[in-house]
């Protein structure tokens, strides 16, 4: 019977241990992905194209879709004003 292990074992061993060079780029690079993920998923969800939600925040299409894959490291401005001005939600945060 095989051990199951935890998804943070898991890391830990394929990516190194919290705080290693490594896992610190690898972590980093996950959570530009995941928030790209979550933009794309709320602008799709308010039936918006990219080029739309370039022009209502006077940014660029380019921009938006390198975000959406996870390509670039997004500010925090600009994260907020493509949820809050460009798709008229809100952006809540928490730190846990």
């Amino acid at each position: 019977m095989n051990k199951l292990t935890s998804f943070e074992d898991y890391l830990d061993k394929q990516r190194g241990n919290k705080g290693t060079e490594f896992r610190s780029k690898f972590d980093a690079d996950s959570l530009a992905f995941r928030l790209g993920i979550m933009l794309q998923q709320a602008r799709k969800e308010a039936k918006m194209t990219q080029e739309q939600l370039a022009e209502r925040t006077g940014t660029k299409k380019g921009c938006k879709s390198r975000i959406e894959i996870g390509k670039i490291d997004i500010q925090l401005r600009t994260f907020y004003k493509l949820i809050e001005i460009g798709l008229g939600k809100s952006l809540n945060m928490r730190i846990g």
